[in-house]
């Protein structure tokens, strides 16, 4: 399979030439990094969208509510599997579910977690 990514060994033109340290702009810029406990949440929902089960998954969601019997045959795995998957994202507080009968019926979360799984999947198809 080919990428489309450049080679990061070879491309050197965004190199600097010279080293040259600008002691402001550090400063500012490491005065507005999160918090570490924030970059590690954001570190644990970048690892999640990042596995194609998985968001398959929440792209899914993100079209309409469906059962665990539907999202397992969409992201083609067992249903034991996706109640496993299903129980991480919960976990997470990227879905949601509502139980009708016997059938539990899930759903993103929130509006937030639309918009990302719409921005990944659109930054995606502009690379």
């Amino acid at each position: 399979m080919t990428s489309s990514l450049p080679d990061v060994k070879t491309d050197r033109a965004a190199d600097c030439e010279v080293h040259c340290v600008h002691p402001e702009a550090v400063a500012r810029a490491a005065a507005g990094l999160p918090d570490e406990a924030l970059i590690e949440r954001a570190t644990t929902l970048t690892k999640v969208v990042s596995d194609p089960t998985r968001l398959r998954i929440l792209s899914a969601l993100a079209l309409e509510e469906l059962c665990v019997c539907d999202l397992a045959v969409i992201a083609g795995i067992n249903e034991s599997t996706m109640s496993h998957q299903l129980r991480h994202l919960r976990a997470l507080g990227l879905v949601t579910f509502r139980k009708v009968g016997r059938i539990a019926y899930y759903r993103l979360a929130n509006d937030g977690v639309t918009r990302l799984i719409a921005d990944v999947l659109e930054h995606a198809k502009a690379m």
